[in-house]
């Protein structure tokens, strides 16, 4: 189906001629056995019937095509792809002989919608489509800047790229997390090779290749408004930002609603909503929402520093390990640590110790080297118990990123405001509560075991007696070791999500803001600037 007929006027023009040379040959057919001096005509003698102002011309066409991209400076991976078809001489996807498909009103009806998005319509070419449509409409081809191929060559390529740009960003999201935060910072800022801290990881559908094929496919197929209608956002969460987009003013504020919004239209696999039980940590605003149905569990949480960023990810809880042991990170070997080498004293005092990878042997305090902490051969520890750097507890699950959620022996520190000092772990203010969280049914057998066990002198320095002063050595022989556990399973496993929101409901549903503690929300604005957000 076309709704232009751009050769109407030759066909009428051209329907009048042939109904003179019919009646030419009626006439002259009247008469008995004369010579029809028309019998040899051919279509091709009313070729000069013909204005050239209305005559499509593919080759024409394709040569203001290829002045369009080369003009084109945007560089998203849907202007590539629209380059790319257009340089390989795809076929047209809107064009025919006959003039614009039907569909081109179809997407241009989705493509008015950009600016309550946030978008500028002419990041979009929406105003020149609506313009070139019109002219193709009307037959309006009596300006050289618009002659009949140049307006339908900027209806084929701004069709195509503007097409490109809505499906993909509506389908995937206009910014890509992998490239934007795992290339973000440099893991040695001051080498010379570009090594990259991965700082994202979250399963989900990402923008392809393939997807532009089954965006033209759609087109050949005739269910592009299906197709329009089955890309938009369903969430609740995405509905409600684009409502506080719509009445907000203030530069600020709708820089925040946009990179949220953008958030919200990521495809992951997973999300809080397809739970009943979950627990879900969001980094700017330093929280940790652990929620069973109706029941919610609120704590704070520290983060990673600006340098030491805590990763993005989704998991599941599989463990919980009390009085843990922690291997110090080779980062605070280098910063800390190295220049005590061979200090037993400072080694001792922290509950540290050095062993050997492949013997699992201790070394001699005094005898470790520069050399032996910063190879890989050794491990620096600190023992589990009082004092740990980890608290005594730590809440186990998968990711590429060695961190997880833990206690600490600085119990002080969740009375601060800014939170974002660890190396990239998360610690929790109750472990006690969200340990009971995690273990489901109440078991308070189990439940008492943990809470001892976190609670036992255990890792205490024995303090040298002195006469008549035994309760240092008794210490260590008062415990109750029936009441002491090491690991218990989460079964069944809970899921995890460590996100980064800097606008979300709070437990009763009240939107509240947060600061953008890792400046994500302005390096996602300046991809969204590429589409016109504002």
């Amino acid at each position: 189906m076309t709704i232009f007929r751009i050769k109407a006027l030759n066909a009428y023009r051209f329907r009048i001629n042939v109904f003179t040379f019919l009646m030419v040959v009626f006439v002259v057919a009247c008469k008995e056995r004369a010579d029809n001096p028309n019998a040899n005509l051919q279509l091709s003698h009313y070729a000069t019937l013909r204005q050239s102002s209305y005559a499509l011309n593919s080759h024409q066409i394709c040569r203001y095509i290829a002045q369009l991209k080369r003009s084109d400076t945007d560089s998203m991976m849907p202007d590539m792809r629209c380059k790319a078809h257009y340089t390989r001489r795809g076929t047209f996807l809107w064009i025919t002989r006959n003039g614009v498909n039907a569909q081109a009103e179809t997407l241009l009806m989705a493509l008015q919608n950009v600016k309550q998005l946030g978008f500028r319509p002419e990041k979009f070419r929406v105003q020149q489509i609506t313009d070139d449509l019109q002219r193709a409409r009307n037959l309006d081809f009596s300006d050289s800047s618009h002659a009949i191929n140049k307006v339908f060559a900027r209806l084929e390529y701004n069709l195509t790229k503007a097409y490109y740009r809505y499906a993909a960003g509506m389908q995937f999201g206009f910014v890509n997390p992998y490239t934007t935060f795992n290339r973000l910072d440099l893991l040695k800022p001051d080498s010379t090779s570009q090594s990259y801290r991965s700082l994202f990881d979250v399963p989900m559908k990402r923008l392809n290749r393939s997807f532009f094929s089954i965006c033209q496919r759609k087109l050949a197929h005739d269910s592009l408004a299906v197709f329009l209608q089955d890309i938009l956002p369903q969430s609740a969460l995405y509905k409600r930002y684009e409502e506080m987009l719509q009445i907000e003013t203030n530069p600020q504020q709708r820089l925040r609603i946009l990179c949220n919004m953008e958030r919200a239209r990521w495809r992951t696999d997973d999300r809080p909503s397809q739970h009943t039980k979950y627990v879900m940590v969001n980094i700017p605003a330093f929280q940790l929402r652990a929620v069973n149905g109706e029941d919610v569990l609120e704590m704070r949480v520290g983060c990673g520093a600006l340098d030491t960023k805590t990763p993005l990810l989704t998991s599941r809880f599989m463990r919980m390990d009390i009085n843990p042991q922690w291997i110090v990170p080779r980062s605070i070997i280098e910063k800390s640590i190295l220049p005590q080498a061979g200090n037993a004293e400072y080694f001792e005092a922290r509950n540290f110790f050095v062993r050997q990878r492949s013997t699992g042997r201790k070394m001699p305090l005094d005898r470790v080297t520069p050399s032996m902490l910063m190879s890989k051969d050794y491990l620096v520890i600190q023992s589990g118990g009082v004092g740990n750097s980890l608290g005594r507890i730590v809440f186990r699950f998968n990711n590429k990123f060695s961190v997880f959620l833990h206690d600490t022996d600085q119990r002080d520190f969740f009375a601060k405001n800014s939170r974002d000092v660890s190396h990239g772990c998360v610690r929790v203010q109750h472990p006690y509560a969200l340990a009971l969280f995690l273990l489901g049914e109440k078991d308070e057998q189990l439940a008492e075991k943990i809470r001892y066990s976190m609670t036992a002198d255990i890792g205490k320095k024995k303090a040298k007696p002195t006469d008549g002063d035994e309760k240092a050595v008794e210490r260590q022989d008062t415990l109750k070791r029936q009441l002491l556990i090491g690991s218990v399973n989460i079964t069944p496993e809970v899921p995890l999500f460590i996100t980064y929101f800097t606008l979300y409901p709070d437990a009763n549903g009240v939107m509240r803001a947060y600061d953008d503690v890792y400046g994500y929300d302005q390096v996602m604005y300046n991809i969204l600037k590429n589409y016109g957000a504002r």
